[in-house]
């Protein structure tokens, strides 16, 4: 077998909060293999991009989002039998947004949606390829830096309450929080958030606005509830 002759693609699990649940961006694909089926974004790296470059382009162009993204690298994936086209090499991405607007299909997709992530979980909805798997580790990717690191806050505008950040890991978790507890670990700990020196209604009563602080890592780390 010639060692070069293999492809390079990007995919994307790229996951928003909208009406107060998680939900990822799906495309309908328009071309075989798969035609019809619902997949995570993505498309060949060409020859004269890098993979990052690549899942850039291919959102933008089959799905219209294109800015306001956190991207990072999840993992690659290479099972010889993952593409029936041959050996496809994926290198799949994590993009974090919040309140991004409706996509727009575009290129080889027939359509493009957010769908609730937990469609995808229980296997309600099923997914071409090995991308299951894929938004499955993309997904408790996220849901473990939230745990330790500032990650929510890339759903968050750039001031926002406690009670706003609070309802994004709830999202992204699945479980109630006690919003004592988080409003004391959260501003407990030294520069994680810092207040904007503003203030807010929120549900009526004012609520202090916070930004993120110069410290990216939560210490203590706020545990999942169940884990």
């Amino acid at each position: 077998m010639d060692p070069f002759s293999f492809a390079v693609t990007a995919d994307l699990v790229v996951l928003t909060i909208r009406d107060r649940a998680l939900h990822v961006l799906l495309v309908e694909r328009g071309i075989e293999p798969a035609v019809g089926q619902w997949a995570l974004p993505g498309g060949f790296v060409l020859p004269d991009e890098d993979p990052e470059t690549t899942a850039y382009r291919e959102l933008a162009e089959e799905t219209g989002v294109s800015t306001g993204l956190h991207l990072e690298q999840v993992r690659t994936y290479g099972h010889p039998a993952r593409d029936p086209r041959g050996r496809v090499v994926t290198i799949a991405w994590l993009a974090l947004a919040p309140d991004l607007a409706e996509p727009s299909a575009g290129s080889d997709a027939r359509a493009a949606q957010w769908r609730p992530v937990t469609e995808v979980e229980s296997g309600i909805l099923p997914l071409a390829f090995d991308h299951v798997a894929i938004f499955t580790d993309a997904l408790e990717r996220a849901r473990a830096k939230l745990e330790y690191s500032a990650l929510a806050m890339a759903f968050c505008p750039p001031a926002f309450t406690i009670a706003q950040l609070r309802a994004v890991y709830e999202a992204v978790w699945g479980v109630p929080i006690d919003p004592r507890n988080f409003h004391r670990k959260i501003t407990g700990a030294p520069g994680f958030v810092e207040p904007t020196g503003d203030v807010v209604r929120d549900g009526g009563r004012p609520a202090q606005l916070y930004r993120r602080g110069p410290v990216g890592q939560l210490q203590p780390p706020l545990t999942r509830l169940g884990r």
